[in-house]
Order: structure tokens, then C-alpha cells, then sequence
């Protein structure tokens, strides 16, 4: 374990519990990781504002990646060190592509603003994608007549129902016209069985957000550890050097990766301490 030098940890199914509470364990496994100097960073799909959401300020995190990766913030600078949005002319192609084709999405202005953003209704209603209005009112406005984003985005949302067929028909058609973006799979957050089909910079990820990280500190990818339960979460599993997925994650990734107990049972905790060697 001495080798160790950088933890990163998923949030939502992974660090949180279900009804996104911070167990005993996980606290006091973070104060165990900062006697041991060893960097405590957060990797999560949340933008910023949503971190604070539910992360005191008093809980020991030193990094926060988020927004899948598209931003870097440093807890104890207080400070931005990273960020990468999506062109404005890929921006503006992709919010053309979508209102064409009569689709529900979200586009969120660039980071570090990215906790604001323009919705657009289409076609069909959705009752998940007016969950998701619902549950950020304040922060959406619809998208504007001109359909101009001037500066470029962070991110596109798009969420269907449990059909894995129109996910890849989107994510294929979006990814060969539009190369500076790639598309990233998550389970809906809010519990409901709907796919989320999340819109980056190609170059964006969780596991890129950590290798900027490491160059930024200066820690070795052979010196990190990574724990996730989703498909967003592959990235970051795939570039730390130590990887492990929570009970609660979907069947068909636990083969891949070292397995840990479920959010629930504080799954943070128990592999810190076992990695620590810590009863």
C-alpha cells in the first residue's frame, strides 16, 4: 500500500449510500487516507454545484473531478485547474442535429458555469426528462431562439427510456458527425431504469480527468487506485492501477474488475482499510 498515492472514488452507487448519506466509515476512512498523505479525489458525473450538494465542506476530499472528467477543482486552493468543453461549432451542430429530430436534451454552458443550462423539448414527452427539469429548477432556461451557443458547451444529456438499441443508433450517428464528441452510457441516477446518454469532448472521461490530475501532482497512474459501480465509471477503472466495482453494479461489468461490498455497506471503507491493512 505504500506505493499508493492517489484514491479516486465514483459518488452516486459508489462513496453515497443510495439515499446519498455519508456513512461513519467513509469519513473516517478519508481520515485515515490524509494520516497517510495519500490524495483523496472525487470522480463523478456531477457538475460542481451538485458535489457541494452533497458533500460537506468539512469532508476531506483534496480534488474534485467532475463533470465526467470535463473539470478539475482543487478543494483546499479553492480553485479551478482544469477544464475542456466542446467546441462552439460542434456545439452548435449538435444542438441543430437534436431539435431536427424532435429530441428531449439538455445542453450545459461551459465549465466552470456548467450547472446552468438550456433544455430543449421535443417530440415525444418524456417523464424522465421532466424529472430532471423539475428537479434543477433555477438553473434551466429553454434554448434560445437562435439556437447559438457563442462560446462552446460542456456537455449534452440526452435520456431515453431502457432501449439499448436507440442509444447506439444516436451514439453512432452523433460520434461520426461530429468527431470532437464522444458518447458515455449511465444508469439514471434518479433510480427510474432510463438510459442517459452523456455528450463530451472526446478527450473528456473520468480516467483522463485522473491522468491530468496525476501529471498535474505528480503521481505515478501505477500509484492509483479506483473504485465505481456504473459504465461511466469504466474509464477510471480502466486507467487506475488498483480497480474495484461495488456489489451493486451492473452484472455484466463485475468480471472485469476486482469486486467490493455494495454502497451500502460502505464499500469505500472496507477496501481502503484492506488495501491499509487496517482491521
Amino acid at each position: 500500500m505504500g506505493e499508493i498515492k492517489l484514491i479516486a472514488t465514483d459518488l452516486d452507487g459508489t462513496f453515497l449510500r443510495s439515499d446519498r448519506s455519508i456513512s461513519k466509515e467513509n469519513i473516517e476512512a478519508l481520515q485515515l487516507l490524509g494520516t497517510k498523505h495519500i490524495t483523496r479525489v472525487i470522480a463523478t458525473g456531477r457538475n460542481l454545484k451538485k458535489v457541494m450538494d452533497v458533500i460537506p465542506s468539512g469532508v476531506p476530499f483534496d480534488y474534485i473531478v467532475f463533470s465526467s472528467g470535463a473539470g478539475i477543482y482543487d478543494c483546499k486552493g479553492k480553485k479551478h485547474i482544469y477544464r475542456r468543453n466542446i467546441s462552439p461549432e460542434t456545439s452548435n451542430g449538435i444542438i441543430k442535429l437534436l431539435a431536427g429530430e424532435g429530441i428531449n436534451f439538455n445542453a450545459f454552458m461551459p465549465v466552470p458555469e456548467n450547472s446552468y443550462f438550456w433544455y430543449h423539448r421535443g417530440n415525444e414527452v418524456c417523464e424522465e426528462f421532466e424529472r430532471y427539469l423539475e428537479y434543477n429548477d433555477g438553473y434551466a432556461s429553454s434554448l434560445p431562439n437562435d439556437k447559438n451557443a457563442e462560446s462552446g458547451l460542456s456537455q449534452f444529456l440526452v435520456i431515453f427510456p431502457n432501449d439499448e438499441s436507440l442509444f447506439n443508433q444516436l451514439k453512432t450517428k452523433v460520434e461520426n458527425l461530429f468527431p470532437e464528441v464522444r458518447a458515455i452510457r449511465a444508469t439514471s441516477p434518479l433510480g427510474t431504469g432510463y438510459i442517459w446518454m452523456e455528450l463530451f469532448h472526446k478527450d473528456v472521461s473520468k480516467g483522463n480527468g485522473i491522468a491530468h490530475l496525476c501529471e498535474i501532482i505528480g503521481v505515478h497512474p501505477g500509484q492509483t487506485m479506483g473504485i465505481g459501480n456504473d459504465y461511466n465509471d469504466l474509464d477510471l477503472l480502466n486507467f487506475t492501477n488498483y480497480s474495484y466495482l461495488v456489489e451493486n453494479a451492473p452484472e455484466e461489468l463485475k468480471p472485469h474488475f476486482e469486486n467490493a461490498p455494495s454502497n451500502e455497506n460502505h464499500a469505500f471503507s472496507i477496501i481502503v482499510k484492506r488495501l491499509l491493512g487496517v482491521s
